[in-house]
């Protein structure tokens, strides 16, 4: 596995383009990779995020099963004469975790749940969590499953922030797609490491094509 930086040029036109939809930046991400093996294999897919740390700065991040080439990123929405961009191996933290550490953490996801539209309709219906106690219980309750519990502030409350909480509008094909995501940071503690590894490997909960999913850790400054 491998974790890739990538650092968009938002005033290039490819750019703007790529960052109004998570379609074309779905195929800009799988275009990085030569086979189809090495943005997908059992146990492990490719996952993406966008973070905007400063009002002008926009990373692409990227989890993948094989070493992504991203010169056509660079030459459509990149900074070519200064910046490229940074991959490192991943599976030396992946084999590092063990239950019981403590790890800051940053998930872009779209939590959701199944209901349908009106009383008498037939078929369930995926609908986006909007309230902002919702998003966090969607977070909580699906925690234990990849091996993880969120750590308790002082006040005995979850070491956990929502923010970029929106819904997003996007063309696939001759569809309207809305998505609603929010990106939740935090503290955790990991209570299963296999299951924690699959979560990072695989990505958590729907939406994963469009930039949702993707867990990534940092060291946790409790």
């Amino acid at each position: 596995m491998f974790l890739t930086r990538f650092q968009i040029n938002p005033a290039r036109r490819g750019a703007r383009k790529l960052l109004s939809s998570p379609q074309a930046m779905h195929a800009a991400v799988l275009a990085g990779f030569a086979t189809p093996e090495d943005h997908e294999r059992a146990g492990a897919r490719t996952l993406w995020r966008l973070d905007t740390p400063a009002t002008t700065t926009v990373h692409l991040f990227i989890v993948s099963p094989g070493r992504p080439d991203l010169t056509h990123l660079v030459e459509q929405a990149g900074w070519p004469t200064t910046e490229t961009w940074v991959t490192r191996d991943y599976d030396a933290l992946l084999s590092s975790l063990q239950p019981g550490q403590h790890w800051a953490f940053r998930l872009t996801a779209n939590p959701t749940h199944n209901g349908r539209k009106t009383a008498d309709a037939k078929n369930t219906q995926r609908f986006g969590y909007l309230r902002e106690e919702e998003q966090s219980a969607w977070l909580i309750d699906r925690a234990a499953r990849h091996g993880f519990a969120l750590a308790t502030q002082d006040d005995g409350q979850p070491n956990l922030r929502l923010h970029r909480r929106q819904t997003q509008t996007f063309k696939r094909g001759v569809n309207t797609v809305n998505l609603t995501t929010v990106t939740y940071d935090g503290v955790l503690q990991v209570t299963d490491a296999d299951a924690f590894r699959r979560a990072l490997s695989r990505g958590i909960g729907h939406a994963k094509a469009y930039g949702c999913g993707l867990l990534t850790l940092a060291v946790a400054n409790r």
